[in-house]
Order: C-alpha cells, then sequence, then structure tokens
C-alpha cells in the first residue's frame, strides 16, 4: 500500500487516489509541487520514497477535456519510442482515471527528469532520432498506430493505410477541415488547399511506393519541436518528451523544422541526412518536407486561432510550384554550404497561379503569439 504523506493541491489538482494506486506498492508519497501548466494540461511532480528506502521522482501530466484520448495516446507513443531509445525518452510508468466521484480527468505518469530547456548537440540528437526511424517496424506493415492519439489537443485519426499518400492525405484533410472550423472559411485559402491535395500530394507521395520501390513505416515522435525536445541535465543527453507517435514517411518528422519559427534549422535538417539518406526519388525530397510542413501549420492555427504569420504567410501554397506533368523545383532559399540550394524556377504556370495565397484581409490577423 502507498501512504500519502503530503498532498498539497496544484492549483484545483489534488493527489489523486487513481494516481497513487499505480505508484510503486509500499511506496510513500513525500512531495507533491506544482510543474507547468499549459494551455490544455496540467502537470505535477511526485517525490516518492520506496519500499527500499530510495527515492525516486515521477512527473504526472493530467487533462480533462479530450484527457482520455489524450493520456492514453501520449503513453502508448511515449512507450513505443522507449523501447527503441531508452535514454532518448522518460520512461512512462501508467496512465488511467482520477477515482474521485464524477471526476472526467485522466492522467499519465512517466520518470521525472531534471532538463535544461535548450537546443540538444545536434550530431547526438539526429543521430537518436534517426535510430528510431531506422529500427522501428510497424506491426502490421502499415502506416498508422494502434489508438488514436493527440496532436496538442487534435485528435488524430491514425487508422492503418498500406498507402502513405492516402494516410498523410486523411490526415492533413482532417487538420484542415479542422482548422477551418476554428479560424472560418476563406475561398482562396480552400481552393489552395483543393490543389495540393488533388495535384501536389498525388505528385509527390505516390512516386514513394511506385516503380518498384517500397517505403518503410517509421515510428516518429511526431511533434519534434523545441518545446517538445531538452537536454538531460544529469547526463547531457538529447531528451524528448509530448510525442504523438505513429508510423509515417520517416520524413515526416522533419516537416514541423521547415517552420519558419522552429529552431531545427538547416544544420539539423542536414545532419539528419548525414544518418538517413533522403527517399527516392530524392530530387523531390525538399518539395516532399515542406508539404509534410503544412500538416504542422495547421495544428499551429488550430491551437492559436488567428496566429498572423500562419494563414497569409503559408510557405506551402506560395513554394510549391506543380505542374501536371512535373515537379518544378522551389525558389533558392538560404542555407548553408553543406546543404544544396535548390535551382532558380521559371515563371509558374496556372496552377502554381492558383497556389498564390493574397494576402488576409485583417479581420484574420490578430497578435497572438505560441505553437502546438
Amino acid at each position: 500500500m502507498t501512504e500519502v504523506q503530503g498532498n498539497d493541491n496544484v492549483g484545483n489538482l489534488a493527489l489523486d487516489e487513481g494516481v497513487i494506486a499505480v505508484l510503486p506498492p509500499d511506496s510513500q508519497v513525500l512531495e507533491f509541487h506544482s510543474s507547468v501548466k499549459s494551455a490544455w494540461t496540467t502537470t505535477a511532480r511526485i517525490v516518492v520514497r520506496l519500499s527500499d528506502g530510495s527515492c525516486k521522482q515521477y512527473f504526472l501530466k493530467c487533462a480533462t477535456e479530450g484527457g482520455e484520448v489524450m493520456m492514453e495516446g501520449e503513453f502508448k507513443s511515449m512507450s513505443e519510442l522507449y523501447k527503441l531509445a531508452p535514454s532518448f525518452v522518460p520512461r512512462p510508468h501508467a496512465w488511467g482515471k482520477f477515482q474521485r466521484a464524477n471526476s472526467l480527468t485522466h492522467f499519465f505518469l512517466c520518470d521525472f527528469i531534471d532538463m535544461k530547456m535548450e537546443m540538444p548537440d545536434r550530431v547526438t540528437f539526429c543521430e537518436r532520432l534517426a535510430s528510431i526511424h531506422v529500427n522501428s517496424q510497424s506491426p502490421t506493415g502499415q502506416f498508422g498506430f494502434e489508438i488514436p492519439n493527440c496532436h496538442g489537443k487534435i485528435v488524430q485519426a491514425n487508422g492503418w493505410d498500406p498507402s502513405w499518400r492516402s494516410f498523410f492525405t486523411k490526415l492533413l484533410v482532417s487538420f484542415l477541415q479542422i482548422e477551418i472550423g476554428v479560424n472560418g472559411n476563406w475561398e482562396e485559402y480552400e481552393q489552395a488547399f483543393e490543389v495540393i491535395v488533388k495535384t501536389v500530394i498525388p505528385q509527390l507521395l505516390d512516386p514513394l511506393q511506385a516503380g518498384g520501390r517500397t517505403l518503410k513505416p517509421c515510428l516518429v515522435h511526431g511533434d519534434l519541436w523545441e518545446e517538445n525536445a531538452a537536454v538531460n541535465r544529469s547526463t547531457g543527453d538529447p531528451i524528448v518528451f509530448d510525442a504523438s507517435a505513429f508510423y509515417a514517411h520517416n520524413e515526416y518528422e522533419l516537416g514541423t523544422w521547415r517552420r519558419k519559427t522552429i529552431k531545427f534549422d538547416e544544420f539539423y535538417l542536414n545532419e539528419y541526412q548525414r544518418n538517413v539518406q533522403p527517399s527516392e526519388p530524392a530530387e523531390q525530397w525538399d518539395d516532399r518536407v515542406r508539404l509534410y510542413s503544412l500538416k504542422f501549420n495547421l495544428a499551429h492555427m488550430i491551437g492559436w486561432p488567428g496566429a498572423p504569420f500562419v494563414r497569409q504567410d503559408t510557405q506551402i501554397p506560395r513554394e510549391l510550384r506543380v505542374k501536371p506533368d512535373e515537379i518544378d523545383k522551389p525558389e533558392e532559399i538560404d542555407k548553408p554550404d553543406e546543404i544544396d540550394k535548390p535551382d532558380e524556377i521559371n515563371e509558374p504556370d496556372e496552377i502554381d497561379k492558383q497556389m498564390r495565397l493574397t494576402s488576409l484581409p485583417k479581420k484574420h490577423v490578430n497578435s497572438s503569439h505560441g505553437s502546438c
């Protein structure tokens, strides 16, 4: 039986019997402290004396709205990552529901890691990330995940699909529909996405599984930006958390790194490619990663409605130059010398013009900031 010595409130969160029940048997809760509160979760640190007299710290995350899918999804995501890279991921222990009467709160419990919120060493980080991608095996041989999980607070439909193009299309369209529901309709914006879904996605993703090519479904973290990565103070090792994992094209993981505000920059992209070569056709690598970044832009707009730099400044519709019979390379962008720069492009054709977005009316823009 676990003994509770202290039970401080964390905001309106108290240490619930449901959490106590999953702690090690015959342990004693010594401390219960508030940690960081996000837009949709509350967190805490629990200090426990184990039966052998040693002390251990746990990290507790709780959510009420959509909490069951969110907490179970994170537990399953982190568990799969931990199997492949135990030094890269805090050890997950349990998920469950509060036992107090009428509570709708669910929780996720893992090891507490004392972390420095700074960018990890890119060589070690990319080696470990690439190792997960290379060594993971989809249990069905398909793209998807065993259960739905959440990107931030957004439920991802992760049903198994043998076609990566089909899976990604469904994922992108579902996020687009949610985003329009949050931020409202905009005809030209929606027309641009229609071109992407009907023309860009098939031209970029069908070749990955055509002409005798096979594409391995790889386990991805699913939301890998600087707020979900840090450095372990004790070991100096990189650490990742807040996963929304599923089996995907490994290059999908890099999509969020192409967002304008993300600190995983071209140097990290270049370092990753030292470990994993681009999928064939390799010349479409940059276009594919730009395409994948669109899903992360949509997630940002859902989590932070009215974000000023997204709808009117979305890079995919502007930079992907799609022709009926081929993919032109995007405009030259500033990158370090280690990464080859793409070629200049000619004047875009009619399809490209459809994808150019005009400036948003001011009613669509405010000054909110943040990321999911």
